[in-house]
């Protein structure tokens, strides 16, 4: 039941209604003509209304006092609704009260204005039900009172008492923390209801943005206004600043005031008749405007009705004030909280980070595996930044390319082993060179529905030795890495450097040990080999002495030929030990750089060809074909000729004791851009690689070769790589298509 506070609901016993005046009898006893003369000739006002069968309403018959009062005949009224002969707001209020006599069954008693031919009249009015034979009420009898008179001075305290409640109950509200929308609600609805006006809105000046209708009561037929974009092509900035000064807005009737004809379009347009509106402040500023509204008919604003909305309005700012002084300190409050609940977890974080250094100075200590210490920091340092991705790269040995080794990652592409050439992003790694971290944020290439931003810092693993590569941290979100966490990720790269570094000083160290271990093993078979190679001249240098020694002694000198056998022995012994021994000095002693002015430019041409004339007679009695190929034009060799001579003699007589019969030695010089070559080829014999990785070595013999067979001292091979070295040469060797080629060069300039 919609009510105003000023109106009453009052239990009257119902009164024994004059059914004569309704019905078609006409014999009428002496007390039914007594009540028809007080219907008739009464005061008061009386009105009789049907209740239809589908709950509506019917007026049947006024008595003549209300006909005189609202200049309505009887017979004109009879069958109408209220609609019919009410504006729209009254007649919504005139059924209010019909139906909720109807609901309660009882009779009910209430005041309301209401409007005959553009006059406001206030009535005090009883309404009491009748009802038939089933119980059903179908008829209401209506008595009224105009109290017109006494309502100016009624209303004036009335306000004053209802507005008295009404800021005590929005103090109320402000102090519970009621949020502004909900006060601006309940303050438009109480105060539309004590203006009795057909709208109250409140309209907000927002900075920035666009002005709105936030809060709005309203019984207008046009329909309410929030939410709806409405903009007064008329206000200026004169109109903010006379409202910034306190100024109101009274228009009792927007034809009549002298507006502007723009201002008069707009108000009618939202079926505005008269307007008041006065303005909002809050700490000194236009805040907004507090407007009441009749929408059907002009309006004389009492001064009871302009105090009450200064008083609201005055009650809107100290609420804005209050609730933003409200929210301050529920944002402190937040802020405090969050504040404590960031220390509270950035402890943690520092107790985790701490515990993770602890842990790599632990393992680094106790010599654990390098891959799992570094798998464990990115894993650990992710989860400690809350990161997505974390990824360590390497540089190679020249910085010239940085490859991801280490990676963790909690979604695809997974990027371990992915290597990056330095110059193709020289915006990202001429900063890392130079040891400075990067922090930036990165959209990501590809087609995706959305646009995903990441962020990322990366930095430099350094020491004193150099930059060793970089460590990445990268999130999926704009979010930045504070300063704190920035020194987190400072801290582990530094970490990382020393790991790394401890690494491979690990690792230099065994290699070095290894190297010494393989280095004692080649001593120790050299000195075995060399052994075995003394030892063989010195046995027959023994034997042929014990021998010689039997025939002098016995003087059987007849055998001449014997004689002669064992001196032949002891000479080609003693030349093959003094051949081993100047070898191994040679083979063992540091060579002092090439004098320039030792160094004789030859002719390959002409200086090539009798030194391999020289080995026509062994490689014919070896049934072996020798071949020398000599391009035409060669530049002349700048070299030492005594060592070049050793280096081709020593090859050849290589190549010649291990061709077999039958087949060709093949040695050919020729230019190949500014490196002069020299190779020396024999069909019939392959040369596994790995007996091609020990060819060069002191002593070596090849597989499936006697060495018994072939004189030498077995040092020939490694003397021509040294020396080959010192001209500052190189020279390899090499197997294909059934045959081995020595190959020399030789640097023109």
């Amino acid at each position: 039941m919609n009510i105003n506070q000023s109106e009453s609901i009052v239990e009257m016993k119902p009164l024994s209604p004059p059914y004569f005046l309704f019905g078609t009898n006409a014999d009428q006893s002496s007390s039914e003509q007594f009540l028809l003369s007080i219907y008739d000739s009464g005061q008061a006002s009386i009105f009789v209304v049907d209740v239809l069968e589908d709950g509506d309403f019917r007026y049947v018959a006024l008595n003549p006092t209300h006909e005189r009062w609202i200049g309505i005949r009887s017979d004109e009224l009879k069958g109408k609704k209220p609609e019919d002969i009410l504006s729209p707001a009254d007649a919504v209020k005139v059924r209010q009260h019909y139906s909720d006599c109807v609901r309660f069954g009882k009779t009910i008693s209430y005041e309301q204005c209401l409007q005959f031919q553009g006059v406001k009249t206030w009535w005090s009015t009883t309404l009491t039900p009748l009802r038939d034979a089933n119980s059903r009420i179908y008829r209401l009898i209506g008595t009224s009172s105009n109290i017109t008179p006494s309502k100016p001075v009624e209303r004036s305290d009335r306000l004053q008492q209802q507005r008295a409640k009404l800021v005590e109950a929005i103090a109320q509200r402000i102090g519970q923390a009621e949020d502004l929308d909900t006060i601006l609600s309940q303050i438009v609805k109480e105060a539309r209801n004590l203006l009795d006006s057909d709208r109250v809105l409140v309209y907000r000046f927002i900075v920035d943005g666009d002005d709105a209708i936030v809060a709005e009561a309203t019984i207008a037929a046009s329909g309410p206004l929030l939410n709806q974009n409405i903009t007064d092509p008329c206000f200026s900035s004169k109109n903010r600043d006379r409202y910034q000064r306190g100024g109101i807005q009274v228009i009792e009737d927007i034809y009549a005031a002298g507006l502007h004809p723009c201002q008069i379009d707009f108000l009618a347009s939202l079926q505005v008749r008269a307007n008041l509106v006065v303005p909002i402040l809050s700490q000194q500023q236009l805040w907004g405007l507090l407007i009441a509204q009749h929408c059907h008919q002009p309006h004389q604003w009492q001064d009871s009705e302009i105090d009450l909305l200064k008083h609201l309005a005055n009650q809107i700012g100290i609420a804005t004030q209050q609730i933003e002084l409200q929210q301050q300190v529920q944002q402190l409050k937040a802020e405090i909280e969050l504040q404590r609940h960031n220390y509270t977890a950035q402890l943690q974080r520092i107790q985790v980070f701490q515990q993770l250094t602890r842990w790599i100075t632990a393992q680094l200590r106790d010599n654990v595996d390098i891959n799992q210490i570094l798998e464990t920091v990115v894993a650990e340092l992710a989860q400690l930044l809350q990161s997505d991705r974390c990824h360590l790269e390497l540089y190679d040995s020249n910085s010239t390319t940085a490859t991801i080794v280490y990676e963790y990652s909690n979604s695809p592409p997974f990027c371990a082993g992915l290597t990056k050439s330095v110059a193709d992003f020289p915006e990202i790694y001429q900063k890392l060179l130079q040891k400075q971290p990067l922090h930036s944020v990165e959209i990501l290439p590809g087609w995706q529905p959305k646009i995903r931003l990441i962020t990322q810092i990366a930095y430099p693993i350094f020491d004193a030795q150099g930059t060793i590569g970089n460590l990445w941290v990268i999130r999926a979100t704009q979010q930045p890495f504070d300063e704190w966490e920035q020194e987190i990720v400072a801290q582990i790269a530094n970490e990382c450097a020393i790991a790394l570094r401890q690494s491979r000083l690990n690792e230099t160290i065994q290699t070095q040990a290894q190297e010494l271990n393989k280095s004692d093993r080649r001593k120790s078979e050299f000195l075995r080999t060399l052994a075995q190679e003394l030892r063989t001249p010195i046995t027959s240098i023994s034997l042929a002495a014990q021998t010689l020694e039997s025939i002098l002694t016995t003087e059987k000198l007849a055998d001449k030929d014997i004689v002669s056998q064992l001196l032949q022995i002891l000479h080609s012994e003693c030349g093959r030990s003094s051949k081993l021994i100047k070898d191994l000095l040679t083979l063992t002693q540091t060579q002092t750089p090439l004098d320039r002015h030792t160094l004789i430019p030859i002719d390959l041409q002409t200086w090539l060809l009798p030194i391999i004339q020289s080995f026509r007679e062994v490689t014919a009695c070896q049934r072996q074909h020798l071949k020398l190929e000599i391009q035409t034009a060669l530049p002349p060799l700048e070299t030492d000729i005594t060592e070049l001579e050793r280096i081709v003699t020593e090859i050849l007589s290589h190549v010649c004791k291990y061709t077999p019969a039958g087949e060709t030695i093949t040695v050919s010089a020729y230019l190949i851009a500014d490196m002069m070559q020299i190779s020396f080829h024999n069909s019939g014999l392959e040369i596994s690689a790995k007996q091609q990785a020990k060819i060069f070595q002191p002593f070596y013999h090849l597989a499936k070769n006697d060495p018994w067979k072939h004189s030498g001292t077995g040092l020939e091979l490694a003397l021509v790589e040294k020396m080959v070295k010192h001209l500052g040469g190189a020279i390899q060797v090499e197997t294909v298509a059934g045959g081995t080629s020595f190959i020399v060069k030789f640097p023109t300039a």
